[in-house]
């Protein structure tokens, strides 16, 4: 590439899975990039894993294999932070050689670029690694619309609010929110789902809630919140509606 050639970098959400949820905007931006990275997990000794990831499958309904490349990224690593900022510098590293070889490259994230997205990072570490660039992002539908989709469950009516909390974050920060008003959804709860069941309980919201995971995919399950298994392993990347409390009148909050 010459020094005067502008470097572009896409974020481009490709949906929770169902390759048919991608936009045809996303699937434009994809298929116009020199390269398609996507994320992958890292082996416990950092390498490649070999599992592709749902980005990855998705992204091979629209683009030809050869223009895809697999970067690793440090998805499961929560433990040692050092091992983890190092895996995210080698990662931004990686992107930055592609753009600086190629002029363009989309990032290929599940769900929204700017919701929760790993594409954050790494466009931050590729802007200093690569000065001038220019950032895009596509939007993609999220895990909390598919699901909604999926089950019947209705997001917000009227003036109600709609809270989006991360369980990483700790099973308090959802039950401070699910004592709120409005629609409370919660997104990679896998992990704590027995704290999750156990706060739905104690502020009265587990009538209506739903939770889904693998939306889209053949190992696609959505339940009731009240069969949650709480002694069960549940996948990370679980995602649970609380559906706003609601007196059944129609309009009754426009």
């Amino acid at each position: 590439m010459t020094s005067n050639t502008t470097h572009r970098l896409t974020g481009v959400g490709v949906g929770p899975g169902d390759p048919e949820l991608v936009t045809v905007k996303g699937v434009n931006a994809l298929r116009e990039a020199a390269v398609v990275v996507v994320p992958v997990m890292a082996a416990a000794d950092g390498t490649d894993g070999g599992e592709p990831g749902r980005a990855e499958a998705t992204v091979l309904h629209y683009v030809p294999a050869g223009n895809v490349v697999r970067v690793v990224f440090a998805l499961n690593e929560r433990s040692d932070r050092a091992r983890r900022e190092a895996a995210w510098d080698a990662a931004g590293e990686r992107v930055a050689a592609l753009l600086r070889e190629h002029g363009s490259v989309a990032f290929a994230t599940i769900g929204d670029p700017n919701v929760y997205s790993t594409f954050t990072y790494l466009a931050l570490t590729v802007e200093e690694l690569v000065p001038g660039t220019v950032v895009e992002t596509v939007p993609g539908i999220t895990a909390m619309q598919d699901l909604a989709a999926r089950s019947g469950a209705v997001l917000t009516e009227g003036t109600e609010p709609l809270t989006l909390v991360p369980v990483t974050a700790g099973s308090a920060v959802l039950k401070e929110a699910l004592a709120g008003p409005g629609t409370v959804v919660a997104y990679k709860f896998g992990r704590l789902a027995g704290e999750v069941a156990a706060a739905l309980r104690e502020t009265g919201r587990t009538q209506d809630a739903v939770w889904g995971s693998a939306l889209g995919l053949p190992e696609e399950s959505i339940r009731p919140a009240a069969e949650l298994e709480t002694d069960a392993a549940l996948p990370y990347l679980s995602t649970l509606i609380a559906p706003a409390r609601r007196d059944g009148g129609r309009g009754g909050k426009l």
